[in-house]
């Protein structure tokens, strides 16, 4: 299991509706709890406004590839 830190980008395993965010959405981590077992991640729209801030459990975010593309919804 690759290894996550402060400021990596991260995308979404799972859809999150309390914070109105999908499965695929990339955000940045902006804190990491413990030895790695959940974040704090900030995903933001394409003009740096925050949408949401929220804490999730290490099953929910993968990193993201330096080769993948990002999508917009």
């Amino acid at each position: 299991m690759a290894t996550i830190r402060e400021h990596d980008l991260v995308v979404l395993t799972t859809d999150v509706p309390s914070a109105k965010l999908s499965a695929g959405d990339v955000g940045t981590v902006v804190h990491v709890y413990g030895e790695g077992e959940a974040f704090e991640v900030e995903f933001v729209t394409r003009h740096d406004e925050t949408c949401a801030v929220t804490t999730l459990e290490r099953h929910q975010v993968r990193p993201a590839q330096e080769r993948e593309l990002s999508h917009v919804r």
